[in-house]
This record gives structure tokens, sequence and C-alpha cells, in this order.
């Protein structure tokens, strides 16, 4: 489906159904495809799931004769609530899509239920994530393939299928007219601390862009948190991990 959103004609998948809307928000590396293990067991869960390409990604096509370019992820998330005319909502992120939710939660902290961020250094400005995350994301770091970054050892290693989808949907991922959008504004410690609803952070064991202990650091910062590991999962946590991940999403969601 398209909405036709301010600067944007937005694709998105949704669910349909009346329960609780669930919004999925895509790595730098995906697209709304990246969700397809998880749309199903959360409607069946009873949740009516909602999963878009950002702007400039894969179907979302920028307009600049409608709006600004590039927008923010946060600002096209509320024009697509709005015009869905959706209630109060969960609100999921991973890597990417989890700067974007942290973002909006600060912002329209009035329309979520709850927040879920996955596998994210966050893209915070404090030193205290700055400084070491220099040191793990190198220029020879993030010279190597998006799936030697992304993708945990023993997935690789051991689920070639699943490796092989996952590469097919990160060179579909940014168009060629797309550009990557800013957060509506900096995220910041002193930002998420004024997140006021439920939060859970979920971070992946064998994550070279976002280890635990990084994700540890900006998570002890939100007023209201849990905080997850999965041992062997790496930065995409959702793809890599999909049962396990789905099964810690959908008891925190139950819980709320």
């Amino acid at each position: 489906m398209i909405a036709s959103l301010p600067g944007v004609d937005l694709f998105f998948n949704d669910s349909g159904g009346d329960g609780v809307p669930l919004v999925l928000m895509h790595a730098n590396t995906g697209n709304a495809d990246s969700w397809e293990m998880q749309t199903r067991p959360f409607a069946a869960a009873g949740f009516r799931v909602i999963a878009f390409d950002r702007r400039g990604w894969a179907r979302s096509v920028p307009r600049p004769d409608t709006g600004p370019q590039p927008g923010s992820i946060a600002e096209d998330l509320d024009a697509l609530a709005t015009h869905l005319a959706l209630p109060r909502f969960h609100l999921l992120g991973v890597a990417g899509g989890g700067f974007a939710a942290l973002d909006y939660a600060a912002w329209r902290g009035d329309r979520l239920l709850s927040l879920v961020v996955g596998a994210s250094y966050g893209q915070f400005i404090d030193p205290a994530i700055t400084e070491p995350y220099s040191r793990i994301a190198t220029p020879a770091f993030k010279a190597l393939p998006s799936e030697m970054r992304e993708l945990g050892p023993t997935y690789r290693g051991f689920e070639p299928a699943g490796l092989a989808r996952w590469i097919a949907i990160d060179r579909n991922a940014m168009r060629e007219d797309g550009t990557p959008q800013p957060l509506r504004s900096p995220n910041s410690f002193a930002k998420i601390a004024t997140i006021g609803c439920p939060a859970l952070v979920i971070a992946g064991g064998a994550d070279l862009y976002a280890p635990p202990r990084l994700m540890r650091l900006w998570a002890s910062h939100l007023t209201r948190r849990e905080f997850q590991v999965i041992p062997d999962a790496g930065h995409a946590i959702n793809w890599e991990a999909p049962e396990l991940f789905n099964a810690m999403v959908l008891d925190f969601l139950k819980g709320r």
C-alpha cells in the first residue's frame, strides 16, 4: 500500500484488523521485508502490524514536489499514524530504526503505548557512547561487506538460505534517489530520560556494532526499562533469532 504524505509516497504493509497497532521500523540495511519473520506471529498474537519502507528506501519514493527533503523518519512516521488514524500504538525499531524510534518516542510519546529497541547504539551524541563507538565502528570495519558487519558468524555459517535472503533485501535497501534522513533532534541521554512509556531494549551478544555493554550505557537513562540479551545474535537481531526475539517482544507487550 502507498500513503501519499508530505514529501513522500510511503510504502507500507498493514495486517489490518482491530488489534492494537504495532509499528515496525527497519534498519538502514533493510526495508519493510526485513520484518517478514515478525509480521505473522505478531498479527497472530492479536496486533495490527504495520511496517513501512523509510523515505528513499525500496518502494518509498521521495516527492520533492509535495514536501521538503529529506525530512525525518519521525515526522514521516507521525504523518503515517495520522493518515491511518491510529490510536496509541506500540513502536519497535532495530538498529537504525532504533535511532528513529527513540527520536519519535521523545517527541510524540503521547501517541505511544510502549517502545522496543533492538541492536542499536542509538546514534547518541554523548561522549560515553561516541568515544567507545569510534573504536568499534572504525573505517576498516565500515569497509567490510554489510553481511560481515551486520550478521553474526554463527548465522552466516549455518543459515545459508537466510543469509542469501538477507543479502537480497539489503541490496534493495536505499534507492538511488534516496538520501539518509536526519533525526528530528539529536539523541542524547537527557532527551531519552523524558520518554515516559515502558521500554524494552534487546541486545545481541554477537553484535559488532552495538554490543550489550554499549547498549546498557544508554538504556540506563530510560526511566521505565527492561533489558534483555540474545546471546548468539548479531546486529540483524530480529532476522537471526526470530523465535526468541518474537517471544521477548510479545511477552513484553502482553505485560503492557
